[in-house]
Parts: C-alpha cells; structure tokens; sequence
C-alpha cells in the first residue's frame, strides 16, 4: 500500500506543462501532460501523460491517458520533408535554405466526447460531439456527432444512438445549460428518452 502511496505521489508530482492554453476552472489537467495552444471548456479532463498541441476541447470532454492529438505538419509536396529547409525554429541545428512553412492545423473536439486511453489524433480532424473514441485508435478523418470509432485508421463502428435521437440530443445544446438546470435534469442522464421527454415538457 505504502509503494502504491508513493508511486502515485510521484506521478502526480510531475505536474502538467502548459503553454498559450487556457484551462476552464472547472476542468482538469493531469501530471506529465504537456498542452501548446489549446483551450478546454468546463468540465472536461484531459489524462497523464498526453501532448496535444493546436488542440480546442469542449465541454465536458473525458481524454484518457498517453493520447497524442494536433500538430504541425511537414511539406510532402517539397523535395525534402526535413525542416532544415524550412525557415521556422524547430529540433535542428542546421538550416539549408529558409523556405515559410508552418500550416497550424486546429484539432477541435466537440462536447461531451470521450477519446480512451492511447488515442492518436491527426492534426485538423474534428470530433463531433457526443463522439467516442476507441482506446489505441488511430483518427486520420473527422469523427460524426455521436458515433463510436475505433481501429487504425479508425473507422465508425456505430452510432450511440438512433438519428431521430442524436437530432435531438444535438438540438438540446445541453452542454451550454447553467450548472443549476444540470442538476436539475442530473436524475435523467441514464436515459435519453426520459430526458428529452422532460425536456420536451418543459
């Protein structure tokens, strides 16, 4: 129990390393975590040990740990892909020519979206909302609203629920409710036919 104690302790140590992102008080990031350029709106974790970079995350987003998501991408339409010919900074010393390029591609993940444990993401796919993401898929494409992917290149499985459903849920915008009126509706989250019935009631 002591070594379990003390082995988390030092993970949790670590801390997290963010720079140029902005982190909703109401939200989390985990130790070993390193964030260039992102956002993450309330209620959203984003877990151990994952680089995102150019990455906007939405509301009440669960990220597992050790995924790779964003980027910046290198010119595969030039003779060399090497930025050694290329005039930003970066990992390497030498420079043979200077030539501009730095596309920065923004990955954004909508609300309520769940990426499991070891996920990479490409630079500039979006994720749709109510989306989730298999453990160790690799997502090279944009995700639908509500679907499930997994696989590399991941690939929709299915959807979590039938389209008159994910319309509906899509309408709803629940994600954007003050904190009071999520409690409210709280009780009826295990069941998405007692809440839009309520909803529609209300």
């Amino acid at each position: 129990m002591l070594t379990y104690l003390w082995s988390k302790l030092l993970k949790v140590a670590r801390g997290a390393a963010l720079r140029g992102t902005t982190v909703h008080a109401s939200s989390r990031v985990h130790a070993g975590t390193e964030m260039l350029d992102c956002s993450v709106a309330r209620h959203s974790f984003v877990g151990y040990d994952c680089t995102l970079l150019h990455v906007d995350i939405g509301p009440f987003c669960s990220l597992g740990s050790g995924i790779r998501m964003g980027g910046l991408a290198h010119p595969m339409q030039f003779v060399s892909t090497s930025p050694v010919f290329l005039s930003h900074k970066d990992s390497v010393k030498a420079k043979f020519a200077r030539h501009d390029f730095l596309p920065r591609l923004r990955t954004r993940i909508g609300a309520d979206v769940w990426i499991a444990d070891g996920a990479f993401v490409k630079a500039g796919v979006t994720i749709g909302t109510g989306a989730v993401v298999g453990m160790g898929a690799v997502v090279t494409r944009d995700v639908p609203a509500y679907a499930i992917v997994a696989g590399n290149p991941a690939r929709v499985i299915r959807r979590r629920f039938d389209e008159p459903t994910v319309q509906a849920l899509l309408q709803s915008q629940w994600w954007e409710w003050p904190d009071e009126r999520l409690r409210e509706f709280g009780p009826l989250m295990t069941d998405p036919v007692a809440f839009l019935a309520r909803l529609d009631a209300a």
